[in-house]
């Protein structure tokens, strides 16, 4: 069974004052381009299995505007995640998971985007490398059970910014 992962990278987020960053909420353009991802999600991905969650304000708040309805992990080793941590957890889905999301930060979202990547000459890789940008969305595709997933072994098919 073939797999996508989509690392997602939260909507963009306020910083009202006193508010410690990992209780930082969306800005109102935050909310409108996560509701984008998730109107793009729906269009172009297959049906979204399985979500694993920042427990961060803004990546929950994004996760919400998306609109993705799938079973949700909250996970806090997601907050600060270097790529490592990050592909550990995706080697941690369930085997019927065809299609997850993962919703963090930067750098581990776009990192991780980057790491796991085989080909870093295509299209969708010279546009991740210039800029991950807030809301934006790195679509990769496994050959392989998510337990197997490593270094050099996905397929970045897409890179979606959605504004």
């Amino acid at each position: 069974m073939a797999r996508t992962l989509i690392l997602m990278r939260h909507g963009k987020s306020g910083y009202p004052p006193g508010v410690a960053d990992h209780e930082r909420p969306l800005a109102p353009r935050g909310v409108r381009e996560a509701g984008l991802a998730g109107d793009w999600l729906r269009a172009t991905q297959p049906p979204i299995d399985a979500v694993r969650c920042s427990t961060a304000v803004r990546t929950r708040e994004t996760l919400a505007a998306t609109g993705v309805e799938a079973p949700m992990i909250f996970e806090p080793a997601i907050y600060e995640a270097v790529p490592r941590t990050l592909i550990e957890l995706v080697r941690l889905t369930e085997p019927e998971v065809a299609t997850l999301l993962v919703i963090g930060h930067a750098p581990g979202m776009p990192q991780t985007a980057w790491e796991l990547a085989a080909d870093r000459d295509s299209d969708a890789a010279t546009e991740l490398s210039r800029k991950f940008p807030t809301s934006a969305l790195a679509v990769l595709e496994f050959d392989r059970p998510w337990a197997d997933v490593d270094t050099g072994t996905g397929e970045l098919t897409r890179f979606h910014v959605p504004r």
